[in-house]
């Protein structure tokens, strides 16, 4: 079942790995859903960080799966598969996609659609699936992180530090962020956490001096080897280091394994590409359940945006993610007029 579609739309390619002029516009056929698919109009796409190391050619798609960028969109429902049921042509959604998110039209399997909270705009949802997706099986599921415990998030005014720091506001837990320069502590301050300017403090001593010696019970890392020993320190027994990320090199060097041992750490890590769509379907599930009513109630608020790009303005996107300059999310706004 489908409404009148065009039969061609505009996607943003990667013409080849490199800056981030390589991503140019490019006519294609509106794609058909599978019978497990539903096939998305969309109005907005967030940008992620994954999407900026596909461009340079350092995380590539999975065979067989779309390889225009794009993790994460809002729009309508123009057609379903065959098999669809729970959702029809009109409904609002969210996604977490397999690739494509820069287009004007998107299938992704229905297991990874979410309705859009009423209260929310296009732009806003957009910026939701592939960070809560992330956050949410790193923290909460592989984590383990409960009411009344704390972590320790670096980089907070990022769009996956932000969106943990609003779900720890949400859900009674005590953060700490690391940020590049006392001009950030406002926004996450807002959002309940204690800031820590990474570029002249040492966040071990800054979260010991706040916490009374204490620690905290779960990092969430996207610096990776440069920080590994540091975070081993700032951790509680039964601690729980989580990597995602590795802006700070993928390679520990000088390892402390005896903190591991004294503090019986837990280190795990995990990327959202990998996994199955049933392990994906898992996570969605999870959050219509148990996020999406705090996002309905406001106890959890919109993400914030920091500037909304046009579509074939995704370079002029990237250039500003890649300055790191930017306070939460970019989006991309697409506009789908018929292409032919």
């Amino acid at each position: 079942m489908s409404s009148q579609l065009p039969r061609t739309m505009t996607e943003m390619i990667i013409r080849e790995p490199g800056g981030p002029e390589v991503l140019v516009a490019k006519d294609r056929p509106v794609p058909t859903p599978a019978p497990d698919e539903i096939l998305v109009r969309v109005e907005a796409a967030g940008i992620n960080r994954p999407d900026i190391l596909q461009r340079l050619g350092a995380y590539p798609m999975p065979a067989g799966v779309n390889p225009t960028p794009g993790l994460e969109i809002a729009g309508t429902v123009a057609a379903v598969g065959d098999s669809i049921t729970h959702f029809n042509v009109g409904d609002r959604v969210c996604a977490l996609t397999n690739g494509g998110g820069y287009a004007e039209y998107c299938v992704v399997p229905a297991t990874q659609a979410l309705p859009i909270p009423d209260a929310f705009t296009a732009v806003q949802v957009a910026a939701l699936p592939e960070t809560f997706f992330t956050v949410w099986v790193n923290l909460f599921q592989m984590g383990h992180l409960q009411r009344d415990e704390s972590v320790l998030i670096h980089g907070g005014t990022s769009g996956i530090g932000s969106t943990a720091l609003m779900l720890c506001k949400a859900l009674g837990i005590k953060a700490y962020a690391t940020v590049g320069g006392k001009d950030k502590f406002p926004f996450v301050e807002q959002l309940g956490a204690i800031p820590i300017d990474h570029t002249v403090e040492d966040f071990v001593e800054s979260v010991h001096h706040h916490s009374k010696g204490a620690g905290v019970d779960v990092v969430l890392d996207i610096i990776g080897g440069r920080y590994f020993n540091r975070n081993l320190a700032v951790l509680k027994k039964d601690g729980r280091l989580i990597t995602i990320g590795f802006m700070g090199g993928a390679h520990a060097e000088r390892a402390d394994l005896s903190l591991l041992v004294l503090k019986r750490i837990h280190v795990t890590g995990s990327t959202m590409r990998a996994r199955s769509n049933e392990e994906k379907a898992a996570i969605a599930k999870d959050l219509r359940e148990k996020v999406w009513p705090l996002l309905d109630s406001g106890a959890c608020p919109a993400p914030h945006i920091h500037k909304v790009f046009p579509l074939r303005e995704a370079a002029t996107a990237h250039k500003e993610m890649e300055s790191g300059k930017h306070v939460g999310k970019l989006v991309l706004e697409v506009s789908t007029a018929p292409s032919g």
